[in-house]
This record gives structure tokens, sequence and C-alpha cells, in this order.
């Protein structure tokens, strides 16, 4: 990483993409690709000191662990879900009030009989003595929801990756219910999913953090502190 350049993460898809982009643009820091919007990378005119570079919002944390950029911007979900020594190694600056999500756990809607941890505590058991396996839940969320049901007392149940649409997993027998990221709750809906009534695990938004590698980089605190201002 070059010494005098300050390489900025950002998410390189979606709406928090968008919104990110938008926190620049309310402070005049527009910022220019010169290949359009597919350009990986991209400069603000007034700031010639200042790299930025694309990347999806789970590499830019990892990214910013190994001091690969200095400033990035990502869901506090990914940094939760990340392990401790990458948390040990980011400082978060400033919580956004966008990109607004909640990590939960999801049933089908025909498990009538099942609305909090306790009752799914029993089908788990259930599972475990007349089907001789383990409840399975999809979920790109392993850490965060291992932790949480540990923490709750429910340990009889395996975690099965999710490489796509969560959502689907209990509809095809890869699992029996999933933990996945919602805002609203409407494509569990449409999926014939309900969330527990106590399965909310953790609350997300969009972050801006910082490598502790380049906490003492020339410039840097001038630019969190501009971009941690209100509007």
């Amino acid at each position: 990483m070059t010494k005098n350049i300050i390489n900025i993460g950002l998410p390189s898809k979606g709406r928090l993409k968008h919104d990110t982009i938008n926190i620049f643009k309310k402070k005049k820091l527009n910022i220019y690709s010169e290949r359009g919007e597919r350009d990986l990378f991209g400069y603000i005119k007034k700031l010639s000191n200042i790299k930025v570079i694309y990347l999806h919002a789970r590499e830019c944390i990892e990214q910013l662990s190994l001091g690969n950029i200095d400033i990035g911007f990502s869901g506090y979900d990914l940094y939760k879900e990340s392990e401790v020594n990458i948390q040990n190694a980011i400082l978060i600056k400033k919580r956004y009030n966008f990109g607004n999500a909640n990590l939960v756990l999801a049933i089908p809607d025909l498990w009538i009989d099942v609305q909090t941890l306790l009752d799914l505590d029993e089908v788990a058991d259930e599972f475990k003595k007349k089907k001789k396996r383990l409840l399975r839940i999809a979920t790109k969320y392993p850490n965060l929801t291992r932790q949480f049901l540990y923490s709750k007392g429910v340990t009889q149940f395996q975690l099965v990756q999710s490489l796509g649409s969560t959502e689907v997993a209990p509809f095809t027998g890869t699992a029996e219910l999933i933990s996945d990221i919602t805002s609203t709750g409407a494509t569990l809906k449409a999926n014939n999913l309900r969330i527990l009534k106590d399965g909310e695990i953790l609350k997300s938004q969009a972050c801006m953090m910082l490598s502790k590698f380049s906490s003492k980089k020339k410039g840097i605190n001038k630019i969190i502190n501009l971009l941690s201002k209100k509007i």
C-alpha cells in the first residue's frame, strides 16, 4: 500500500453501494471512475491522495483486517460474523442510518406449534431421538448463528452452508430452517417462512470502519471526521 495514499473500500453493488456513494456526494466529494459503472477503481478530484476501491462487502472486512485498505464501508453483520482476530484489527468509526437489517431465525409456516426458541429446542431433541439426526439450519452466518443458539441453550443442530438463496433451503430438503438477514421480512413471507418470536440474532446497519494498521496514517483522521459529520 502506497504510504501517502488513503485507500477507501466501498461496496461494489446494490443499495449499500448507492447509499455509501451518497455519503460522499453530500459532502461534495463526488467519486469518479474512468471506465464507468463497472470500473473497480475510483477517485475524488478534490482529494488526490484518495483511492477508491470497489469490493464485495465481505471482502471489505477482510482487506481492512489485513491493512490493504485504510477505510472501509460494510455491514455490521459481516463485521460481527468475522473471526475475532479480524474484528480486533478493525475499528468501527461510524454507524449510519441505512443498510438496516436483522439477522433472524426463520421456520416454515407449516410449523404451527413452533413459536419460540424453547419450542425449537424441543423439535431439535425430537429430531435427534426419532430421526437419528440433527436439525439442520441453512445460513451464511455460521458464527453468529452458533453463538446465539448456544447462548440460548439450543445445542442439538447442524449448520449447513448456504451458497445461494437461503430461503429455499427448507423446500429443497437442504435444511429444516434458516438463519438469514432481512430488512422487511417480505422475502421470508413470500417463501412461506416466518421469524421465531425470539429469533432475532443481530441488528445490523452500514458502518464506516478503520483498519488499525492505518490509525496513525497522515490525513486519515481528517477524512474520518469529514465523513462522520452530520449533513
